[in-house]
């Protein structure tokens, strides 16, 4: 029996625009984590350290897309319009909640 709650992975949540997804395209922006890493089978202590971790990089933009420097504005751009894409064809919509 497994005693702590594990992320399925980018690629295998829902449709990748939950918290935890965003959590895993931010680590991508920044750097954070390669794009081959989607966190698969990360608990969710685990989670929680990356997520502070993009929170102090967004803290230096005032959690702004539009201040971030050139090259990371545009990676930014390109992660997360390829990733509404893709939660769109999984039934996702922006006018729903996180958990919807």
């Amino acid at each position: 029996m497994q005693d702590k709650p594990i992320y399925p992975g980018y690629h295998a949540d829902a449709h990748g625009m939950t918290q935890l997804g965003r959590v895993v395209l931010d680590a991508w922006v920044f750097g954070l984590l390669p794009e081959t890493e989607d966190c698969k089978g990360w608990d969710l202590q685990r989670m929680q350290g990356l997520m502070q971790r993009v929170e102090a990089e967004w803290d230096q933009y005032g959690n702004l897309p539009s201040r971030l420097p050139p090259e990371l504005r545009e990676r930014h751009r390109a992660l997360y319009e390829r990733a509404m894409r893709r939660a769109q064809e999984k039934g996702w919509s922006a006018e729903l909640d996180d958990d919807d």
